[in-house]
């Protein structure tokens, strides 16, 4: 019989690194559109995520609806997902971009609480150990006046964005882990096209309403602007692809520990290219928030080597 062709050793932690760096590039041009709503940016990212997906569909033959039986899931998968992507994007363009990425990787923690909710799926005190952490580095950024006085400094803007950008990063982060419960809860029996189709097509539908509702619909004033727009459409897109290969060649728990590099991508693009120093405080959430998530995803890693071992025995 044919050999399979053996995977290059640490492709796959490539592919992370690489997929992390796009996103950051792409957050990094996100600070630097002006005059344009956090929901349009979303809107053009759906479209050129729809416009790359349909032809896969096509290929594939798997319809546009899925399974009867899934395409409630899919919706909410749908709903949540783009929900997480405009709040993300709002949370970039009001406050720091090394905050709201550290903020963001929270996702894991939060995933195993609603897995443990929603899954029954095993739920120990390391976990809770890591959720702490995981708090109490959105707690150092976010720094409430309640805890830290009015005196708050290290931020763009005035304070009252700086705590409209936290809410809607941890909302966004809570709406992308409910997204992996739903694509965990179908399993393998709904194509990842038809999965991303599903997240366009409602972020798409829900951007234009939005955008009526708030009259913020406007096409960007210079041609800068609208390169910018292209550039964070393919970017993005580039790092979910490269995301998706890795995680298709590479098991998840190295994975998710190297994905950790988006946030020193941020602090590295925020400083060459923004000019912003980040506080004490934004580093000491960013190792409680690493330190949560790459402990919640060792565990993991290590669950499902076990798990591995046993049913070879």
């Amino acid at each position: 019989g044919t050999k399979k062709k053996a995977t290059c050793p640490g492709l796959g932690l490539f592919y992370t690194l690489l997929s992390a760096f796009l996103f950051s590039v792409a957050s990094l041009f996100l600070k630097k559109i002006e005059d344009v709503h956090s929901v349009e940016v979303s809107a053009f990212r759906c479209v050129f995520q729809m416009a790359f997906v349909l032809p896969g569909l096509i290929y594939y033959k798997t319809g546009f609806l899925g399974p009867k039986g899934k395409r409630i899931f899919l919706f909410f998968r749908g709903f949540l997902g783009s929900s997480a992507m405009i709040l993300l994007y709002y949370a970039f363009q009001v406050m720091p971009l090394a905050d709201a990425t550290v903020i963001t990787f929270s996702s894991p923690v939060f995933t195993s609480l609603l897995a443990w909710i929603f899954l029954k799926e095993k739920y120990s005190i390391w976990d809770l150990l890591f959720t702490l952490f995981a708090i109490t580095g959105v707690v150092l950024i976010a720094r409430p006046p309640f805890l830290f006085g009015s005196n708050v400094t290290g931020i763009e803007g005035s304070y009252t964005d700086h705590l409209k950008g936290t809410i809607a990063a941890i909302a966004s982060t809570v709406s992308g882990a409910s997204t992996f419960v739903i694509i965990r809860k179908v399993g393998k029996s709904v194509h990842y096209f038809l999965s991303i189709w599903y997240y366009a097509v409602i972020g798409l539908i829900g951007c234009v309403i939005a955008l009526f509702v708030m009259n913020e619909w406007r096409l960007p004033y210079c041609g800068k602007d609208r390169v910018l727009l292209i550039l964070i459409g393919l970017l993005g897109l580039g790092g979910q692809i490269f995301l998706t290969k890795a995680l298709q060649i590479e098991k998840a728990g190295p994975v998710a520990i190297m994905k950790t590099m988006d946030v020193v991508f941020a602090f590295i693009l925020q400083i060459l290219f923004l000019n912003h120093l980040p506080t004490w405080w934004t580093v000491g959430g960013a190792l409680c928030v690493v330190a949560s998530s790459s402990g919640t995803a060792i565990r993991k890693w290590r669950q499902s080597l076990k798990k591995a071992k046993q049913n070879e025995i």
